[in-house]
């Protein structure tokens, strides 16, 4: 058996805990530089689209007193990190499969009212973190998916927990999921399966093996077992990332080259600090820039580059080096950028690096990077910088909104006045 937790309205949730007088009340959460809606409260829905542009919907968030957040990363976080802690002990296995969601997988469960237990996580949960969450459980992990949408779709009935235990209740719930919420079938394939009026999961389960490989690959195929109740995915492992990127919005267009070089440099560093904590090194790096794709009125550019590296490295120092040299090639004068990016790629194992006859990565860095690491990790990130990095700004996003960071930072811990 499979469960799935599912953090609901989590961003929204994240702000309540430490406001709780925004109960029942609407809130957005934008995304960096507050450009976009990434997240909504179930109240704010009917008022605000996903992904709706901020400045377009100020008028419309003042008109219906919608409470506006900018993200806030760093508490989202940790309170992610809470609830999965929470979460860990009420089972054997366990998958973290995004910041607001995890599987649980039980065997030998004959004896588990699994109603009773969802309602035990969800209540310890809530208790512990102040975050609601819905439960799902199901015979496969596709299936918990669905057994969670009905839990939190139909709060007051199920009581957030919904158990899919029989064939009964299997095909109700598939003959009620619209196709294009299926996880793990985006738009293109939706589009694909309405178009030969397949409209719900339970139709999807009905096609024929071969069309839906040939369509939708094997991953389709396993996705199809899988809500037909034949157990075919697992719990994933944990695995190092492939590939990680750092990239921002400037609070104003750039013209200049320094302020530009500035910032990849920053973002980098960020790359090659993510690199160590997975003990990784990178053989080859992505820089791009872009102008302002909102302004029409001026010239237009967006342009990359990929810098295959002479070895892996995840020295600061190195990969700077090359990104810069990277920036150097793209750049032209005279156009007003808006954002750049720097994205590190084709990882090895530090400890497995391919050494070469003529040239390596300088051995001195890895200690030096190790005592970086260490100091910015006791008194703060960013204390210590590269010189061509500004060190009086770190990110400097726009972020009106802001809420403080009451659970990571101490002069910005909640105060209670009694």
């Amino acid at each position: 058996m499979f469960a799935l937790i599912d953090c609901n309205n989590f961003y929204a949730s994240c702000e309540r805990v430490f406001k709780p007088d925004l109960n029942n009340k609407p809130i957005v959460v934008l995304s960096n530089n507050d450009g976009c809606v990434i997240a909504r409260s179930n109240e704010a829905k009917a008022f605000i689209p996903m992904a709706a542009p901020a400045y377009k919907y100020e008028k419309i968030f003042k008109e219906n007193n919608i409470h506006v957040f900018s993200a806030n990363f760093a508490l989202y976080g940790d309170m992610s990190k809470r609830v999965m802690n929470t979460i860990v002990s009420f089972a054997p296995e366990i998958e973290i499969y995004s910041i607001d969601e995890a599987f649980l997988k039980f065997d030998n469960c004959k004896f588990i009212n699994f109603q009773e237990y969802g309602q035990k996580i969800l209540n310890k949960v809530t208790k512990s973190t102040g975050i609601p969450v819905s439960v799902g459980f199901a015979p496969t992990k596709a299936l918990s998916k669905v057994a969670n949408n009905i839990a939190k779709k139909f709060g007051e009935k199920t009581k957030g927990v919904y158990v899919i235990d029989t064939e009964e209740k299997r095909i109700k719930a598939l003959k009620w999921l619209p196709v294009g919420d299926i996880w793990g079938v985006g738009r293109k394939h939706a589009k694909k399966l309405k178009k030969i009026d397949i409209l719900n999961a339970y139709k999807f389960t009905q096609l024929p093996d071969a069309w839906v490989k040939k369509n939708m690959s094997i991953i389709g195929l396993r996705l199809k077992k899988d809500l037909e109740g034949k157990l075919t995915l697992d719990l994933e492992k944990r695995i190092a990332r492939k590939n990680i990127a750092t990239t921002r919005t400037f609070e104003q267009n750039h013209t200049d080259y320094e302020p530009i070089k500035e910032r990849v440099t920053t973002f980098a560093v960020s790359c090659a600090e993510k690199l160590r904590k997975q003990h990784s090194c990178c053989n080859s790096i992505m820089i791009f820039i872009q102008t302002n794709r909102h302004r029409k009125d001026l010239a237009q550019y967006n342009k990359n580059i990929v810098i295959e590296l002479p070895y892996p490295t995840n020295s600061s120092i190195e990969i700077t080096k090359f990104a810069v040299k990277g920036l150097e090639q793209i750049y032209k004068k005279g156009l007003y950028y808006k954002k750049a990016g720097v994205i590190v790629m084709n990882f090895v194992p530090e400890n497995e690096r391919q050494m070469s006859l003529f040239e390596n990565s300088n051995p001195k860095h890895k200690q030096l990077m190790k005592v970086i690491d260490n100091i910015n990790k006791n008194i703060g990130s960013q204390k210590i910088k590269l010189a061509s990095q500004d060190l009086d700004r770190t990110w400097k996003m726009k972020q009106e909104h802001l809420s403080p960071r009451y659970t990571t930072k101490l002069d910005e811990i909640i105060t209670v006045n009694v």
